[in-house]
């Protein structure tokens, strides 16, 4: 072969994708490093929750002190990420520079990684070449680049997680092998323990792939309810790890009834009288401190619980400013696009629009098609983002199925460029 015929070849490899997609991450972390002080890095990107607990845990004093004072155990986070920046923290030193790269290559990683699932799930369902300019877009999307550095948390663990879901939902709705099923029902279980949103989309995942393989290679039933039964028995000692603590049923993480207060509150509210002005972290962690976590949450549930009641119309009103916020990235779009001063916020709100736009072009289309995999494609970006529009929204809580939008979004551009794929998508193709 020569050389000039092996160059698109590179190109167009999974590996070679994965690749330039770790070094787009990379590249912005050199070169966001070199712009703020070691010192500040090495402190405040783990000021927050995950850093807390994991601090807690390389100190030897358990899955606990949320806001780094010690008020005892919680379970206010999955358990996953905290455990595995623990490992880092006790390698590296808490709070240095020498944890913060580690922590953050590790999240690139993690991110560039979500390449081979994406690949594969779009190779599967419309072919190769979608399947290679899915994964160019992955590189180049600004906020895949742009989330390994800016969260330490585990968005970018998130990310490969619900690819990789997808795409072994797809490979298990022909398979009748056991052990798939079981790694299956093991990957369901490590995504819930980092991210429990993904929990909205396992009913629908798993009984999607059950019936398909049933009818495709005769599936017993015993195999999906089996795997079923794993995936609960696998996250039920975190389960009661949390009731032997907090003396009630907590699944995986209670926070839920803050987060629904955060973004239903008198704050916004103009009209309340002796309402909220403002939330600081230093009153809430002075609160959280002094009533413990049960009681803390609990008048978070009943304050929250109150206002949506007593103002039904404000509440609707606030989901569709988060609706808005989950896929453009801020309530006002045009307004803080026009009025944005820095090139790279007006780039990540276009690539929000485009993003959206392509999305829902895409999913019309593959609904149209009527092609298997329709279904539980449609999944995430449906079932995903509802309990980030009721209780509060940031662009990172979406960004984990970002991979999954980029291909719908991918489709879209190639039936805009292909009469031939306009009529129908490919029903079937190799893995």
């Amino acid at each position: 072969m020569t050389r000039p015929s092996r160059i698109p070849l590179v190109r167009t490899s999974v590996w070679f994708i994965a690749a330039a997609a770790f070094g787009t991450r990379v590249a912005f972390i050199l070169n966001q490093q070199r712009k703020i002080p070691h010192q500040i890095l090495a402190t405040v990107p783990f000021e927050q929750e995950t850093g807390n607990i994991a601090f807690a845990l390389s100190q030897g004093k358990g899955f606990g002190n949320l806001f780094r004072q010690n008020t005892g155990p919680t379970a206010w986070l999955p358990p996953v990420y905290p455990l595995l920046l623990s490992l880092i923290f006790r390698i590296f030193g808490a709070f240095t520079i020498s944890s913060f790269f580690p922590a953050v290559l590790l999240n690139a990683l993690f991110s560039a990684a979500a390449t081979f699932p994406l690949y594969h799930l779009a190779r599967q369902v419309a072919g190769r070449t979608v399947a290679v300019a899915s994964g160019w877009l992955w590189v180049f999307l600004p906020a895949g680049i742009m989330m390994p550095f800016e969260w330490i948390w585990d968005t970018s663990l998130s990310v490969l997680l619900a690819t990789t879901l997808l795409w072994m939902t797809f490979r298990i709705s022909s398979s009748a092998s056991p052990k798939r099923w079981l790694a299956y029902g093991l990957l369901w279980a490590l995504a819930l323990l980092t991210n429990p949103s993904f929990g909205i989309a396992l009913p629908f995942l798993l009984i999607w792939a059950a019936l398909r393989a049933r009818n495709l290679v005769q599936l017993s039933w015993r195999i999906p309810a089996i795997t079923f039964v794993m995936i609960l028995l696998c996250c039920l000692p975190w389960t009661i790890r949390n009731y032997s603590v907090f003396h009630r049923f907590i699944p995986i993480r209670s926070s839920l009834p803050f987060e629904l207060w955060i973004g239903n509150n008198d704050i916004f509210d103009p009209h309340a009288i002796n309402g909220i002005q403002r939330i600081t972290r230093f009153e809430e962690t002075r609160r959280y401190a002094q009533l413990g976590e049960n009681a803390y949450l609990a008048e978070k549930w009943t304050r929250a619980t109150f206002f949506i009641r007593q103002k039904p119309a404000l509440f609707l009103h606030l989901i569709g400013r988060k609706v808005i916020a989950t896929w453009i990235g801020t309530e006002h779009p045009l307004s803080d696009f026009l009025h944005a001063n820095s090139f790279l916020v007006r780039t990540v709100l276009l690539c929000n629009f485009l993003l959206t736009l392509g999305t829902a072009a895409g999913a019309l289309l593959v609904a149209r098609s009527r092609i298997p995999f329709a279904a539980p494609l449609a999944v995430f970006p449906i079932l995903y983002p509802l309990v980030y529009y009721v209780t509060h929204t940031s662009l990172r809580y979406r960004h984990p199925i970002d991979p999954i939008l980029i291909f719908f979004t991918v489709v879209a551009i190639a039936a805009s460029c292909s009469k031939k794929y306009r009529t129908a998508l490919p029903t079937s193709h190799p893995s």
